[in-house]
């Protein structure tokens, strides 16, 4: 067992405005199961990029580790080849017998390790570099997203596959993942860096019992503060008042009182104001002793949408429909027959090359909601509702470029609203400053929420929104649709939100 130490380590990219990480210090087992969570653009991959020793940083990493990064580069050359002939170049000293094995143990024949990688699905291209990764010795392993845009069979066996293993730091935000693999989790919180032991499970039981703790404890404090300062005024005020008596009095009035009496009421003065000193260091203390009690207290503001509804109840109905391709021998569907009408929640569900996208954008198509015209071939009934209006979520976000000023524009959105709408999101004020290009992945994925979040709507088309999402921001996208309830039809491939959120579940076989 060896150990990777952090000290005081510090980074920002030259292109930004803050810095990622800032006097940042902890240790780790390398034999741990280390899950890695933390909010979007809060720099879990930069660090991994750091360990790689990819930026210059200050502070120090030391460690007697040698590091491997999942998922590998694949070039366009690559692409054209079996994975058998270049996997020694991706990895060096990589042997072909230890990938089959490690295949075996993800439930894979070693049949696709001689098929051209660009024809391998989405899961099989995932466990062919998982095995080659796994396939060398004492390297500490880095896995940064690994179930990203898998159908669930997919997921599962890699979740059976990592569940196994030992060594590696896993970024995800699939809570099923982190509380299948993991015995330890690394946090990125707002203000600190923790390390505990336990699953993701066991983490957010105790991250909500302190923070129901640190709840309870600032509001002492903050109404022990408000008695201080209400106690400190009006000693304050008897004090003035006290001292203005010292000079001149009436002796009428007061026929009792000499002049002898000044030093008297000077004496009691000085009393009252020593108080008040004292009562305004107390109230200095309760306020630094409140002060980083709520620094990582997550507490995400509820977010809203504004549903349309429609004067029909059926939006889409589709009945024994067949689809494919023009060029196609083989139908994507047959005999397809479902419906969305008000109120339903409806997930798609099915293995990678199904056809869930393709129904979606036929579902876009038919609406008039894309100009895009698929070259198909269809057969039986495929109708929308007239006046269907669609606010839509494309799993890509390649596309997403320019100032946040332009996306606006261009969408013809609420700038004000939509800036909003991201910080709700938990997204920094000063990521407004930047081009989308240069969001993390999580952060172009917020993009694209807050957009359709601000379209009112009589259908929500979601296709894998949550894809690089945070795990607080999915609890909180969750929230969302279970207070307000809008007609959605989403594919997700998170087993969790599905079953939350979905009313009903269509499975499409490929």
């Amino acid at each position: 067992m060896a150990q990777i130490n952090v000290n005081n380590l510090t980074f920002s990219y030259e292109v930004s405005f803050d810095n990622i990480f800032e006097n940042v210090s902890f240790s780790i087992d390398t034999d741990w199961k280390l899950g890695f969570i933390g909010r979007n653009g809060k720099g879990k991959t930069t660090f991994f990029n750091l360990l790689l020793g990819k930026y210059q940083f200050t502070g120090t990493i030391t460690t007697s580790m040698i590091f491997d990064y999942f998922p590998y580069y694949i070039t366009p050359k690559q692409m054209e080849l079996p994975a058998a002939d270049f996997i020694d170049s991706i990895k060096s000293q990589c042997e072909l017998w230890r990938v089959i094995c490690e295949l075996e143990q993800l439930c894979e024949s070693a049949e696709i390790l001689y098929r051209p990688f660009k024809t391998l699905s989405l899961g099989e291209r995932t466990k062919i570099l998982l095995a080659v990764l796994f396939s060398g010795e004492n390297d500490f392993l880095l896995i940064d997203e690994p179930t990203n845009h898998l159908d669930y069979e997919s997921r599962e066996a890699v979740k059976k596959y990592l569940s196994l293993k030992k060594g590696f730091i896993l970024i995800s935000h699939d809570r099923d993942l982190l509380d299948e693999c993991t015995d330890h989790i690394l946090v990125l919180n707002r203000q600190t860096i923790e390390v505990c032991r336990g699953n993701f499970s066991v983490w957010w039981e105790n991250k909500r019992r302190k923070d129901q703790f640190a709840k309870a404890e600032n509001e002492k404090h903050l109404k022990e503060i408000e008695k201080l300062k209400q106690q400190a005024t009006r000693n304050s005020q008897w004090a003035d008042k006290n001292e203005r008596t010292k000079i001149g009095f009436d002796p009428v009035k007061e026929h009792d009182r000499s002049i002898s009496a000044r030093a008297y009421i000077g004496s009691k003065t000085k009393k009252m104001q020593k108080r008040v000193k004292q009562t305004e260091k107390r109230i200095t203390r309760e306020i630094e002793e409140k002060e980083g009690l709520l620094s990582d207290f997550e507490c995400p503001v509820d977010l809203k949408i504004i549903p349309l509804i429609h004067h029909k109840n059926t939006l889409v109905n589709i009945r024994d429909y067949s689809l494919k391709y023009a060029d196609a021998q083989k139908n994507i569907f047959t005999n397809l027959t479902f419906s969305i009408d008000k109120g339903d929640r409806i997930a798609i569900h099915g293995e990678n090359g199904c056809g869930k996208s393709t129904l979606i954008k036929m579902i876009l198509q038919k609406s008039g909601v894309t100009d895009i015209c698929m070259p198909v071939i269809e057969s039986g009934i495929f109708e929308t509702a007239s006046g269907l209006v669609i606010s839509y979520i494309n799993q890509d976000t390649s596309k997403l470029k320019g100032s946040i000023s332009e996306f606006c524009m261009k969408r013809n959105l609420d700038e004000s609203l939509f800036c909003s709408i991201l910080r709700q999101l938990d997204m920094e004020r000063v990521q407004f400053l930047k081009n989308i290009e240069n969001y993390s992945e999580g952060q172009k994925k917020k993009v694209l929420i807050a957009a359709s979040l601000l379209i009112p709507a009589h259908l929500y088309i979601w296709d894998e929104p949550l894809n690089y999402i945070d795990v607080f921001s999915r609890m909180q996208i969750e929230k969302l649709l279970l207070d307000y309830k809008p007609t959605m039809l989403f594919v997700e491939h998170d087993v969790r939100f599905r079953e939350k959120i979905a009313t009903k579940t269509i499975r499409l076989h490929g």
